[in-house]
């Protein structure tokens, strides 16, 4: 597998964003995953590639995620995919906070609308959604077993969890998906995050014991 991190700028919010491409080497088929913004920088990526788009996957409908969705779209084609119960989030500002942080609407479909436990592939990678409500109703990852790596959107970060003072998010619910979905993944998994650095679930596993961000030295 070929994975290029790419940080891109979306609206007015000073924090970048990760946007994710992956790649089956052989077929080149493609995902790019949470295209937050500066689609220049992922359309040229994605030319280095070769790549062919084969989906365009949300692990939520923030505006900071799906920014420069429409562009690439009509760029590169590829299907775009999120969890049922976030997709009204890419035609309502109100859910998408694009007007909050600075963005223009967003008034997209979904090609296609995920559950938890569905199978995404590309090429010969294989990839499991895993509904993790909490940052919104339909936050998702996705966890690739074979490579042994987890993209957890804003649901999961290097010392902390995302944030649940938004519309539809929920502080139960973000600790039950992280505790009861995400934390039973092998302690060395590699957690790719929406936001900042990646981590290990290992890592992770003490600050859900006590419920406290890390704090860092």
């Amino acid at each position: 597998m070929i994975l290029k991190q790419l940080r891109v700028s979306s609206g007015m919010i000073p924090e970048l964003t990760n946007c994710y491409i992956v790649q089956d080497e052989k077929s080149k088929e493609t995902m790019v995953i949470d295209p937050g913004g500066e689609v220049e920088k992922i359309t040229a990526m994605l030319d280095i590639l070769d790549a062919k788009l084969k989906y365009i996957y949300l692990t939520h409908c923030h505006g900071d995620h799906i920014g420069a969705i429409q562009l690439l779209k009509e760029q590169k084609g590829g299907k775009i995919l999120i969890h049922r119960f976030d997709a009204e989030g890419l035609y309502d500002k109100n859910l998408s906070l694009t007007e909050y942080i600075g963005m223009a609407d967003v008034k997209l479909e979904a090609d296609s609308r995920v559950d938890d436990k569905d199978k995404i592939h590309v090429g010969d990678l294989e990839f499991e959604v895993i509904h993790t409500p909490g940052h919104t109703i339909g936050g998702s990852c996705l966890y690739c077993k074979s490579e042994n790596l987890l993209f957890s959107g804003d649901t999961l970060f290097h010392g902390t969890w995302g944030r649940t003072d938004l519309p539809t998010s929920s502080f139960e619910d973000i600790m039950n998906s992280i505790s009861n979905k995400l934390l039973i993944l092998p302690g060395d998994t590699i957690v790719y995050p929406g936001h900042g650095r990646s981590t290990k679930i290992k890592e992770e596993l003490p600050i859900y014991e006590e419920l406290k961000p890390r704090q860092e030295v």
